[in-house]
This record gives C-alpha cells, structure tokens and sequence, in this order.
C-alpha cells in the first residue's frame, strides 16, 4: 500500500532534480505535478489505514513515519505555493523518499494496545508528527542557507546563488517553520504527559508505561529537543541569532528528531514502542 505513494515521490524528487539544475519551468510544473499526485495518494493510504484500525495510523513506528512524511509533504507543498519557489524540493524530496521507503520495506502491524484509545494519546502523537514535519522543512531551510552564504562569502555567486531565494527569505522562513514546529512540539509534550498520567491511573501493570521515564530514549530526547529548539528562538529574538547560527541550530535539531524518530525506535528496545 505504500509502494505507490514511493514511486511518485521518488519521481518527484528526480523531477525537482531537473528543475534544480535545469530552471525550466515546465519541468518545475511536472515536478509539483507528481508531488500533488503523490500526496493524494498518500492521502488515500492513510484514509484507508484510519479506516482498518478506526483512528489515524500513528502507534506502530512504520505507520507513524509514513503518516509524517505526508504531513512534510503537504508542509512543502503549502510553502512551495505560497511563495511560488520550487527550489527546495531538490533538497526536501530525497529525505521523503528515505523516509517513505521505511514503511514500504517494513509496514508493521498497528498497535492495539487498549492503553492507546485515549484522545490525549493521539493529540501527543499528531502534534509530534507535526512537529516533526515543520522541523524537516526548517533543517532544510537551515542547511540551504549554510549553502548560499559560502557561495556569497566566496564572491563565488553562481550555481546555488542563482537557484536558491535570498538569505534574507531563507532565515525568514527558516524562522517561521522552527516556531510552528516548537508549538507542536509543546502540545505534543503536554498531552504525553497528560496521557502518561491518566494511563498509570488505568493501566499501571503495562511495561510500556512503566518504561516512560527521563531514563527512557525517547522521553529524554523529546526534552532535550524541545530545549534545543526553545534555545533556537530564545536566542534569536534576545541574541540576535539569526542567519548562520539559526541555519546550524535548525540543522542539528533536525539530526537529533531523526535519531529519536528513527534510530530510538528501531535499535533501542528500552524505550517505550509507542
């Protein structure tokens, strides 16, 4: 089921290639042509998975990455049409497919797991999804910026000069996405530990429950994720960190989401798996 939704992707992301290097625009209509196609077939996936298990497919580690790469590909889809700028999906596209492909090698069985049929617990994870979406966008933006700058700083204005926006927009939007992700982030921590307390209440024999501590993986990375991105805007609206130092924020708070996300999920049975 989620061959299909690759495949487009993976079209799209060599479509957005040829764009990149290309600058024609009617490649760049393709390009955003296969993403929207891709994405509505995503969208189908996850209608008929929240069909088979009764509410949106987020507790197996598969069906959560799934879920969130749809979600980064709708984000992109919304940055790329309100400011009608195709460069980044180049370099936001190849971590979709990678991410994608994880679901489509290992699908994974959802979890029925009663503890989960609580409201807060599916608030927790969309808002981490979400998070997770915007942090994707912001790494990039991040990491696209580092790109740009050297090239400028070279006095070298050419093959990244003349395809990526200004840095002026690249911070600024870097900026935005890091502030929607921390909001969701907040929320998603929040109607954890709502949950988490309202679940012990219920189910205080459960090993998962019993797991979720600050010596848990996935706990304890979550809060130091959501330091690393309060320090980014705490920093930047006192310090001044905007630019360069925001970019590499962005950037490395990125690479720990993916370690939590990906990494904690799969390689650390002692963390909680849901």
């Amino acid at each position: 089921m989620n061959l299909l939704p690759l495949l487009l992707y993976g079209a799209a992301a060599v479509a957005y290639a040829l764009h990149f290097a290309r600058r024609q625009a009617g490649i760049g209509r393709t390009a955003t042509t296969l993403l929207m196609a891709a994405a509505l077939v995503h969208t189908f996936v996850v209608a008929m998975q929240t069909m088979e298990v009764g509410h949106v497919p987020i507790s197996n580690p598969s069906r959560a990455i799934s879920t969130a790469v749809w979600l980064l590909s709708l984000s992109y889809l919304y940055l790329e049409i309100t400011t009608n700028e195709r460069a980044m999906g180049v370099f936001v596209l190849p971590i979709v497919v990678a991410l994608q492909l994880i679901p489509t090698l290992n699908p994974g069985v959802e979890n029925a797991n009663p503890v989960l049929n609580s409201g807060w617990f599916f608030v927790h994870v969309a808002s981490l999804l979400s998070a997770y979406a915007s942090f994707a966008l912001a790494g990039v933006l991040g990491l696209t910026y580092v790109l740009q700058f050297k090239e400028i700083k070279k006095k070298q204005l050419g093959y990244f000069y003349t395809r990526l926006p200004s840095l002026q927009i690249l911070d600024a939007m870097n900026s935005r996405a890091v502030v929607v992700g921390w909001f969701c982030l907040t929320i998603g921590v929040v109607a954890g530990v709502v949950w988490a307390a309202q679940a012990r209440a219920a189910f205080a024999n459960d090993p998962n429950l019993q797991a979720m501590s600050l010596s848990d993986p996935k706990v304890f990375i979550s809060i130091v994720t959501w330091a690393v991105y309060s320090f980014a805007m705490l920093s930047r609206w006192t310090m001044g960190w905007t630019g360069r130092r925001a970019a590499w924020l962005s950037a490395s708070g990125f690479a720990i989401v993916l370690v939590n996300f990906i990494a904690v999920s799969y390689l650390l049975p002692t963390s909680h798996n849901f």
